[in-house]
C-alpha cells in the first residue's frame, strides 16, 4: 500500500526531547487513492500528508493533501510545515518562497533556516460560545468554573475552528483530565473541531501553554495544533492578551504526552491590525513504525 511510496516520517514544532508532533508525509502520492491515503495516516495513527502536483498551468509550486485516521482535513499546520522542511532537507526545493495549494486554499510557505519553517494563516474570526453550552464544555473537561481565567470561552477559527477555553494557571492545564468519550458530541454541537484549553505563562513575553483534544481523528489528543496555535493567537489578541504587532507569540503543547512542542505565531499588521499570520516552528527527522498493516 506505502511500502514503495518515497515516505518520511518527520516530528514538527519540537520543543525538548521528543517532542513535537510525528508526521507521516508521501513526498509521490500522484496516483494514490483517497483509501491508499487514509491507510496510511491509520496504520501510524497521526495526521499524515501528501505531496501531489498541482493542476497544469495552476500557479501553485505543489499541492497537499491531508488526512488523519477518520478523515480527510481540508488543512493540517504541522504537516504542512513538515512536508516543505523535509523538501527542503531532501535538497528537492529550488526557492525558499512557496505557493501551496491545499482545500482549504491557497497556502504561502517559507523557509527561515535549516530547522525552521513557517506557513501563512489568514486573518482569525472570534465568536463567543452560546452560554449554555459551557456547563457542558466544562463537564467534559473535567472542570469547573473556578478553574477559568477571566476571558470568555471562545470558538476562534483561521482555517478550522477551534474552541479556546481560557484557564486559570498551566498546572490546571497540566492535571485535566478529559471524558474523551464526550469530546465528539459537543464539538458537534458548538460547531468546532476540537477543545483547546489554554493557560497563560507568561504575558509579557506572549507565552502561552495550550492542549487540543479533537473532535473525531482518532486519538484523543495533539501534541502540537499549528492551525490552533493561529485560532488562539487571534483569540488571545481579541482579549487583550497579546499585541498586535509582529512579536512572537509561543505557543506550547504536549508537554501532558511527554512530548514537549512549540509553536510561534507572528501576526501581519496592517496600520494597527492583524491581517493574517505566519505560524512556524522547528522540524526533524523521525523514525516513525506502522501500528496497523
Amino acid at each position: 500500500m506505502f511500502e514503495n511510496r518515497d515516505l518520511h516520517f518527520v516530528s514538527v514544532f519540537y520543543g525538548g526531547p521528543n517532542g513535537g508532533n510525528p508526521a507521516p508525509i508521501v513526498l509521490d502520492a500522484d496516483g494514490m487513492s483517497d483509501a491508499d491515503m487514509q491507510q496510511v495516516a491509520r496504520a501510524f495513527g497521526h495526521e499524515s500528508g501528501f505531496v501531489i502536483s498541482p493542476p497544469a498551468g495552476a500557479d501553485y509550486d505543489l499541492a497537499l493533501r491531508f488526512w488523519v485516521p477518520n478523515h480527510e482535513m481540508s488543512m493540517c499546520g504541522h504537516a504542512t510545515v513538515g512536508a516543505i522542511w523535509l523538501l527542503q532537507h531532501l535538497g528537492r526545493l529550488e526557492k525558499d518562497h512557496l505557493d501551496i495549494l491545499t482545500k482549504s486554499g491557497r497556502v504561502q510557505a517559507r523557509i527561515l533556516d535549516a530547522e525552521s519553517v513557517e506557513i501563512s494563516q489568514p486573518a482569525g474570526t472570534i465568536e463567543p460560545v452560546p452560554s449554555d453550552d459551557i456547563a457542558e464544555i466544562l463537564s467534559v473537561l473535567g472542570i469547573a468554573e473556578r478553574h477559568l481565567a477571566p476571558f470568555p470561552i471562545q470558538n476562534a477559527c483561521t482555517s478550522r475552528v477551534k474552541t479556546l477555553v481560557p484557564l486559570a494557571s498551566p498546572d490546571i492545564l497540566d492535571n485535566l483530565q478529559p471524558d474523551y468519550t464526550r469530546v465528539e458530541a459537543i464539538c458537534t454541537r458548538i460547531g468546532s473541531t476540537g477543545l483547546y484549553p489554554y493557560a497563560a505563562v507568561d504575558r509579557a513575553e506572549q507565552v502561552f501553554d495550550a492542549r487540543q483534544f479533537p473532535q473525531s481523528s482518532g486519538y484523543p489528543e495533539d501534541a502540537a495544533t499549528g492551525i490552533a496555535a493561529a485560532a488562539l493567537s487571534f483569540g488571545l489578541l481579541a482579549n487583550g492578551l497579546v499585541e498586535a504587532s509582529p512579536r512572537t507569540i509561543t505557543i506550547r503543547q504536549g508537554r501532558a504526552m511527554f512530548r514537549p512542542s512549540e509553536i510561534s505565531v507572528r501576526f501581519n499588521v496592517d496600520h494597527g491590525q492583524a491581517t493574517g499570520c505566519w505560524l512556524g516552528g522547528r522540524v526533524r527527522m523521525d523514525g516513525g513504525e506502522a501500528t496497523a498493516a
